[in-house]
C-alpha cells in the first residue's frame, strides 16, 4: 500500500477536464486531460452536458493515479477545482440532471438580467454580492432552467431538486450523493450568496424565486468535504480542497498579500488583485469576489473577468480553420507584417468587465487586401493584452497601486510572444512562474494543507519560483498608439452591437 504522500487534484474548465497529481514538495508527477464536446443551440448559448464532465472526471482521476503509479491510500486528498458560474440542476435522488449545464459564457438570460437593472435591484446585487448584474453569474441561470423545464419549479418547490455550480455536482456525484456543498468562492459567483454574511441571500432567492432548500451548504475553501465512494478510484479518498478556477489560480500564485496580482489566461482572462479583509467596492465595473475562506476567515479581491482569451485561439483552430494548433500562433504572429494594424475584438459572448456589455459581438476592423492569417492570429494575441490592459487600467482608477509584477498561468502563457506583448502594453514586469498549471495546484494546496501535508501559507510563498520574466521593452510613443487603436476598435463594436 502506497502511504499518503500525494494529492490529487481535478481541474473541471470550460473546454476540458484536466486530473493531476502532485507529490508531497508540490512537484506534478502525473497530469491526464481530455476535452469535451461544447454545444451551442442557439447564437450566444453555450451547453455541457454534465454526465459527461462526471465520466471524463472518474476516467481522468483514474488514470492519473495509474500513470503516477500510486493508489488511492497514497493519496493524502482530493481538491477540486472548476470552471465557476457553470449551472447543473439535478434530481436530489437520483442525482441526474434535469437538463444540460448552462455554461458561464452564455447568454439566453440577458433578458432577466436588463429586468432586473431596470427595475432597479442593481445597488442591491452589488451591495451584496459584489457582483453586476450580468447573466454571466449563475442566479438568472437557475431561474431560467426552474420556468423553462417542464414540471422544474414545482419539483424544486417540493424540495426535490438541487442546485449547484460545477464543483457541487462533483462532490455530490463522488460521494455518490452523501454530500451537497461548495465553498465560498465559488458560492460568491452566483448572485445569490451575500459575501458578508457569507450566507445565501434569501432577497436575492427572492427576487429571482428560487427556494432556499436547492442550495448547497457553503464551506471553507480547505476543510473535510466527504469521502470518495470506494468504487469510484479503488478506495475512498478524503476531499479537503475546493475553490473557483480563479480563485484556485489566486492561491497557487501564492498571492497572499494585499496588493498581489494574477492574471489568468485559459478559455477567458481573469485578473485578480487581493485586498485582504476588507471588500472593496469598484466603481470602475469590477468585481469585489472571495478571493478564499480559510478557518471561518474571508480574505477578498477585485476581480476583472474577460469572457475570451484562449477561446478566441480555439476560435482559430476549430471555426477558421487558420491553424492546426495553439502553438502556432506564435511563429503566425512573429511573421506578420509589421505595417499592419488589424484589430481583433472577440465579444463573441459579449464583453465583460470593465464594459458589461452584453449585446456586444466579435469583430475585426484593419483589414486590407494584404491581411492574411498571421495578421489575423497576431491581433488574436494581441487582443488578450488590450483586454487585460483594460481590466489595469479600471483597477488603478479604483484606487490600486501599480503592481510590481503581473504573475501569469494557464494554457496561452507558454506563448513567449504574447507575454512580451503583454509585458509591452501593460508597460509592466510579466512573470510566468515553474508550474504553469496554477489552478490545479491552488486546489492542490488546499486540500494538502488541509491534510497536513504542505506547509502553512507562508511556506507555501516560499516555494514559489519563478520559470521566465518578461520585462517592457516597447517605447511609450508605440505603445500608447496601438492601445488607442485597440479603444478604438471596442467603441466601435458597442456601437455596431
Amino acid at each position: 500500500m502506497s502511504q499518503p504522500g500525494h494529492v490529487l487534484a481535478i481541474d473541471q474548465g470550460t473546454t476540458s477536464t484536466r486530473a493531476m497529481v502532485f507529490d508531497a514538495s508540490g512537484t506534478p508527477v502525473a497530469q491526464v486531460n481530455k476535452e469535451f464536446a461544447q454545444h451551442y443551440p442557439r447564437p450566444a448559448w453555450v451547453e455541457h452536458e454534465p454526465e459527461v464532465i462526471w465520466r471524463d472526471t472518474v476516467w481522468t482521476c483514474q488514470e492519473a493515479l495509474r500513470e503516477a503509479g500510486i493508489d488511492p491510500a497514497g493519496v493524502a486528498a482530493i481538491g477540486i477545482t472548476n470552471q465557476r458560474e457553470t449551472t447543473v440542476i439535478w434530481d436530489a435522488e437520483t442525482g441526474a440532471p434535469i437538463h444540460n449545464a448552462i455554461v458561464w459564457q452564455d447568454r439566453r438570460t440577458s433578458g432577466i438580467c436588463d429586468r432586473l437593472k431596470s427595475e432597479g435591484h442593481a445597488g442591491l446585487v452589488q451591495e451584496r454580492t459584489g457582483l453586476v448584474i450580468d447573466a454571466y453569474f449563475s442566479g438568472s441561470k437557475v431561474a431560467w432552467l426552474l420556468d423553462h423545464v417542464d414540471g422544474a419549479r414545482a419539483r424544486a418547490e417540493a424540495g426535490k431538486l438541487r442546485f449547484g455550480t460545477i464543483d457541487c455536482y462533483l462532490l455530490w456525484k463522488l460521494t455518490d450523493g452523501a454530500v451537497h456543498a461548495t465553498d465560498a468562492s465559488n458560492a460568491a459567483r452566483t448572485m445569490l450568496f451575500n459575501i458578508h454574511s457569507q450566507d445565501w441571500d434569501d432577497d436575492l432567492l427572492s427576487l429571482l424565486n428560487i427556494p432556499r432548500s436547492m442550495m448547497p451548504a457553503v464551506m471553507d475553501n480547505a476543510c473535510e468535504f466527504g469521502t470518495t465512494a470506494p468504487a469510484l478510484l479503488g478506495g475512498g479518498i478524503p476531499v479537503r480542497g475546493m475553490a473557483g478556477d480563479q480563485q484556485a489560480a489566486t492561491f497557487g500564485q501564492c498571492c497572499f498579500r494585499p496588493g498581489m496580482i494574477k492574471s489568468t489566461y485559459g478559455t477567458g482572462c481573469f485578473v485578480l488583485i487581493n485586498t485582504g479583509d476588507t471588500a472593496v467596492t469598484s466603481k470602475n465595473q469590477l468585481l469585489t469576489t472571495v478571493a478564499y475562506r480559510l478557518n471561518g476567515a474571508v480574505t477578498y479581491a477585485i476581480e476583472g473577468s474577460i469572457f475570451i482569451a484562449g477561446a478566441a485561439v480555439q476560435w482559430l483552430r476549430d471555426e477558421l480553420k487558420l491553424i492546426g494548433s495553439a502553438p502556432e500562433t506564435e511563429d503566425l504572429a512573429r511573421a506578420a507584417d509589421p505595417q499592419s494594424r488589424v484589430y481583433l475584438v472577440p465579444a463573441f459572448t459579449g464583453l465583460g468587465a470593465p464594459y458589461w456589455d452584453q449585446d456586444a459581438r466579435g469583430a475585426i476592423f484593419g483589414l486590407t487586401r494584404g491581411t492574411g492569417p498571421a495578421e489575423i492570429a497576431r491581433a488574436t494575441l494581441e487582443s488578450v493584452s488590450f483586454q487585460t490592459r483594460d481590466l489595469l487600467e479600471a483597477m488603478a482608477a479604483d484606487g490600486a497601486e501599480r503592481p510590481a509584477a503581473l504573475r501569469v498561468d494557464g494554457g496561452m502563457v507558454a506563448n513567449d510572444w504574447a507575454m512580451q506583448f503583454l509585458a509591452d502594453i501593460i508597460g509592466t514586469t510579466v512573470e510566468r512562474p515553474m508550474i504553469t498549471e496554477t489552478t490545479a495546484l491552488g486546489a492542490a494546496y488546499l486540500g494538502g494543507m488541509q491534510a497536513g501535508l504542505y506547509p502553512d501559507m507562508e511556506g507555501l510563498s516560499g516555494q514559489w519560483q519563478v520559470e521566465a520574466t518578461f520585462r517592457p521593452i516597447m517605447a511609450k510613443d508605440t505603445r500608447e498608439p496601438l492601445y488607442a487603436g485597440w479603444r478604438d476598435a471596442v467603441r466601435r463594436t458597442r456601437s455596431a452591437g
